[in-house]
């Protein structure tokens, strides 16, 4: 029998096994003034820099609440800002059902561009997180995908060579910087093609 060519699995977490949508918060924010939802995403749209350096751990929780808040006028206080913020994810069931099939076999790791707040108010008391042997958080290693360094502390966790690792993330440009470095990637579109990626590697 030939060895498996693949010993660690790499899970991207939003729009893969989490779909999020900042309608929702949206909304919520219109419910407490009208037009105020639209103030938000146009402030979180503009000023996006901002959020890749909080997701990056580069600037504070406090620091990113307080510049979010000016977006939407002061109307809200941290907390319910927080809660609003984060309250976007919505579970895909589909790609989480695979999860403890391909646990049987492989190491799971989760690489996740993500931030505190999301983490806290918005994924992290989902049970699924269970299978994962490790997480690996842009804000906790201070990188982001695409940048080489975030896969590389997936790599001193899993210590497995390059080629063992198989990323699964629905972003193109994240899938191709993971080929980059020497992993195999499959850009997810949705869960029957994940399937049929699956089991064109022998995976499934």
């Amino acid at each position: 029998m030939s060895p498996q060519k693949y010993s660690i699995i790499v899970f991207d977490l939003g729009n893969v096994l989490l779909n999020f949508n900042y309608n929702i918060a949206v909304k919520k924010f219109d419910k407490i003034e009208p037009n105020l939802g639209k103030k938000f995403f146009e402030h979180h749209k503009n000023n996006y820099h901002i959020h890749r350096a909080f997701e990056k751990g580069l600037i504070s929780q406090d620091e990113f609440i307080n510049i979010a808040l000016s977006g939407v006028n002061h109307k809200v206080d941290s907390q319910t800002f927080a809660k609003i913020y984060s309250d976007i994810f919505t579970p895909n069931n589909d790609v989480i059902s695979l999860l403890p099939i391909l646990k049987k076999k492989f190491k799971l790791m989760l690489l996740s561009n993500t931030d505190p707040l999301h983490k806290k108010y918005g994924w992290i008391n989902y049970q699924f997180l269970t299978h994962f042997d490790h997480l690996v958080l842009s804000f906790e290693v201070g990188s982001a995908k695409p940048e080489e360094k975030i896969f590389k502390a997936v790599e001193e966790l899993s210590k497995a060579s390059p080629q063992k690792h198989l990323y699964i993330d629905d972003i193109a440009e994240y899938s191709e910087a993971a080929k980059k470095l020497g992993w195999d990637s499959i850009q997810f579109l949705n869960y029957d093609q994940l399937l049929e990626e699956l089991k064109s590697r022998k995976i499934l």
